[in-house]
Formats: C-alpha cells, sequence, structure tokens
C-alpha cells in the first residue's frame, strides 16, 4: 500500500548539472542545480530552474546563454562546492582548482575537466513561483574523447555523472545497466 508524503520536490534520480556563465565583468562563474532536464527534442533544448536570488540568475539574464556541465564522480566535492558558495564572494574555479574554458559558440564558459558539455542559448524564461525555469537551445554538446562509446556517443557508464537524493542532501553514483530502452517492452 503506498502512503501519501504531500507535495515535495522530490524525484529519483535528480541529475547534477553544473551551470556556467558568465558575470557582468566577463568572470567566469559555475553553480551546481538538480532542478533540470531535457524539455523539448526539435529543437534540442534543456531547462534549468534556479532562485532569482542566485548569482547566475543575472548572469543568464545579462548574457543570454549558459553551459550545463555534467561532472563525473570523482569531481563531486569541487560540484558540491560550486553548490554551497556564491560567485558573488568567491572565485569558483580558483578556489577549486578547476579550468575555465570560453565556449567558441555561446556567451559562457564551461568546465574543462568535466566530461561532457551542452553548450545552450537562452530561449524562453518562465517565472514559476520561487524558481524561473530557463529553457536553452543546445547549440553543441562536447564530449571528451575518453567517454564516447559505441556509435560515437556518450557512455554513461564512462561518464560516472553524479545523482542527488534532494530528501537526503545526498549524491549517488549510477547503478548497474538493466535493459535496452524502447526494446526490452517488446518481450510483452
Amino acid at each position: 500500500m503506498k502512503h501519501s508524503i504531500g507535495a515535495k520536490t522530490i524525484v529519483y534520480p535528480a541529475p547534477v548539472f553544473v551551470v556556467g556563465t558568465y558575470d557582468k565583468d566577463g568572470k567566469p562563474n559555475v553553480m551546481t542545480a538538480a532542478w533540470a532536464g531535457i524539455c523539448c527534442s526539435d529543437p534540442p533544448c534543456i531547462a534549468v530552474s534556479l532562485r532569482e536570488a542566485t548569482y547566475t540568475y543575472g548572469n543568464i539574464i545579462k548574457r543570454k546563454a549558459f553551459t550545463i556541465n555534467i561532472p563525473s564522480e570523482k569531481y563531486v566535492k569541487e560540484t558540491d562546492f560550486f553548490g554551497i558558495s556564491s560567485g558573488k564572494d568567491v572565485d569558483k574555479f580558483t578556489a577549486s582548482g578547476l579550468t575555465p574554458v570560453k565556449s567558441d559558440l555561446v556567451d559562457a564558459p564551461y568546465v574543462e575537466e568535466f566530461p561532457f558539455v551542452l553548450e545552450c542559448k537562452l530561449l524562453h524564461t518562465h517565472k514559476l513561483g520561487l524558481h524561473t525555469q530557463f529553457v536553452g537551445k543546445i547549440i553543441d554538446i562536447k564530449v571528451e574523447e575518453h567517454v564516447i562509446g559505441d556509435k560515437g556517443l556518450p557512455d554513461i557508464e564512462k561518464i560516472k555523472p553524479i545523482l542527488f537524493a534532494p530528501d537526503r542532501r545526498t549524491y549517488y553514483g549510477i547503478g548497474k545497466y538493466l535493459k535496452r530502452a524502447f526494446y526490452i517492452g517488446k518481450e510483452i
């Protein structure tokens, strides 16, 4: 029997994305966000929801661009730091020792050490309540060669992305392979 726990911001898995932006002075900044995901296939788009109080919110409004960086498990400490500190107060790249790279396609930086990056131009902004959803058109995806698998596409088992459990405020790695999507159901 299922038990009601009320309306909460819990869903499994929640992604761990690092949003890259430039501030008004051109300083690269990153923040960790979990309220995000692919939201359209044509044109390819991703959405991320941020509070107006964040430094990144203002940066996206001003620059009309952002990157979504997918960190691997080995960068969990740096990824958490990006979410608990503010770019208003600290240069997160200098403090973490990670490297900002200027995108050649959008007005936003990405994290060199993270294996998977989406470069996005702001398409829509939707005020939802406490959060505003930014929809970015994916202009390009950059993937490190060592995480490319079959058919020249990224391999999730090589990327080793971080997952977030919002109710416990904990990070996880990915689980084991189960079955091929859009295929296993044909057995019914």
